[in-house]
């Protein structure tokens, strides 16, 4: 099913993300965790696609397992990152003939080891020509990336802004968000969104922080600011990894009763390939009836 259908059916959706494990034997036990994911009734299931295109094949036979074999709505990142229109066609051919209907079409991060994203000579430099690419080509129902908090290699959130707008403008069905800590960045990120004529419906991506690593990483790599109250109350127990994760979750669970008293379209949380913060995030939730656990 087309995910864009689902926003005509439903007020409210659930998404979990993961990614391609980097060894080869723990692939089974992500399809373990897919499985307890899959109690909590989620509307689909995300899979990323590695910077470089370097976790490609297993991108495609994770998406597929998801659709096919585990039977859950799947959505299939794909990336410009060092890849050729060719590149990208096969790909999009091969998820096509795997049942998968669904994209988020990204430009993607520079690959390891590099500061600045480099278009590929044959590609893409832009997301929304991406998106362009697909839409003119295949049937798919295509996701984009937004950022509450503007995309750190934005020259202002403004500009950002009109990126999005492009996307959308080039066929985007809708936009699924960075991570944030301070869901205010979100409802700005919205309204300005909604001033700006984009009308496809906007998901909030949410991290569970349960590691103390965690907090310095996403900051690096995002620009997502973390509250000074949180970040200090982390801080002070990050010798107590419990302690840690049950303050990441339940700063977790307070952001998505926030999201949900005000309308969000849906919940998108980053699991990093683990169903036990989920677990607790969902249970304490108040969702839609077809949204609880089985």
């Amino acid at each position: 099913m087309k995910i864009k259908i689902l926003f005509d059916e439903k007020k409210f959706t659930l998404s979990f993300e993961v990614f391609p494990p980097a060894r080869e034997g723990n692939v089974d036990q992500l399809y373990s965790t897919i499985q307890k994911l899959a109690v909590l009734n989620p509307n689909y299931i995300s899979v990323t696609y590695g910077a470089g295109g370097r976790t490609r094949d297993r991108s495609i036979e994770i998406a597929s397992t998801v659709k096919n074999r585990l039977q859950l709505e799947v959505l299939a990142h794909l990336t410009c990152v060092q890849a050729t229109e060719k590149d990208i066609e096969q790909t999009l051919e091969s998820f096509r003939k795997e049942n998968v209907e669904n994209i988020l079409a990204l430009r993607g991060d520079p690959p390891e080891g590099t500061e600045q994203f480099i278009k590929t000579e044959g590609g893409f430099g832009h997301a929304s020509d991406l998106v362009t690419f697909i839409r003119s080509r295949h049937d798919f129902c295509i996701g984009v990336a937004g950022y509450p908090e503007g995309h750190p290699e934005a020259p202002s959130i403004d500009a950002d802004l009109l990126n999005l707008k492009r996307k959308v403008s080039a066929g985007a069905d809708f936009i699924i968000t960075q991570l944030f800590f301070n869901t205010d960045h979100f409802y700005h990120f919205r309204d300005r969104a909604l001033a700006m004529d984009i009308q496809v419906p906007i998901i909030p991506g949410v991290f569970p922080i349960v590691n103390y690593s965690q907090v310095t990483r996403i900051i690096s790599l995002s620009g997502a600011e973390i509250p000074r109250r949180f970040a200090e109350t982390i801080d002070r127990v990050k010798d107590k990894p419990e302690e840690v994760e049950q303050y990441g979750v339940e700063y977790a669970i307070r952001q998505a009763e926030d999201l949900i008293r005000n309308e969000a379209a849906g919940l998108h949380l980053y699991c990093m390939n683990k169903s036990g913060a989920a677990s607790r995030i969902i249970a304490s939730l108040d969702l839609p009836r077809t949204l609880q656990p089985s």
